[in-house]
């Protein structure tokens, strides 16, 4: 599946999720990022939210898209690589988190104390381990699919 466009909002859509997820935490004012001309934006959170949101719903939309076409397309002649699942499976685990921390700040949710910590944490976790994967599948040249061999 050789998409630019879906490949640019992928690599888009992915770099705006780290570069405001870690903005919702304080770290671009406490190390002076934000002091920088044009940069004042990653220290207000609320822009920082809200573009983590927009990334986030752009990202789940290629997901499923990308899924789609998969499955109704490739299915016969492509399978998803070793990488890919694991990839894959770590995206799914971030939305699942990601879902339930956005339920966590609607009006009348009521999450335990120890059930935030957990999200947040396995979320952070879980964006980190993706980074990671997301690397060795560079360094590897791993692609998500790979041709089928039929035996």
């Amino acid at each position: 599946m050789k998409a630019p466009l879906v490949r640019t909002l992928y690599v888009v859509s992915t770099l705006v999720l780290v570069v405001t997820g870690f903005g919702q935490m304080p770290i671009y004012k406490r190390y002076y990022v934000s002091s920088i001309p044009g940069l004042h934006w990653l220290a207000d959170f609320y822009v920082t939210h809200w573009l983590h949101y927009l990334s986030a719903a752009v990202l789940m939309g290629l997901v499923i898209y990308t899924l789609a076409i998969f499955f109704f397309a490739y299915r016969r002649t492509k399978k998803i690589s070793i990488s890919g699942f694991i990839r894959g499976f770590i995206i799914l685990c971030l939305i699942v988190t990601g879902i339930l921390l956005v339920i966590n700040n609607l009006p009348g949710a009521i999450f335990s104390q120890g059930a935030i910590i957990f999200l947040d944490i396995a979320h952070m976790a879980l964006a980190m381990l993706f980074l990671f994967a997301g690397l060795v599948a560079i360094i590897r040249k791993s692609p998500w699919i790979v041709e089928r061999v039929n035996r």
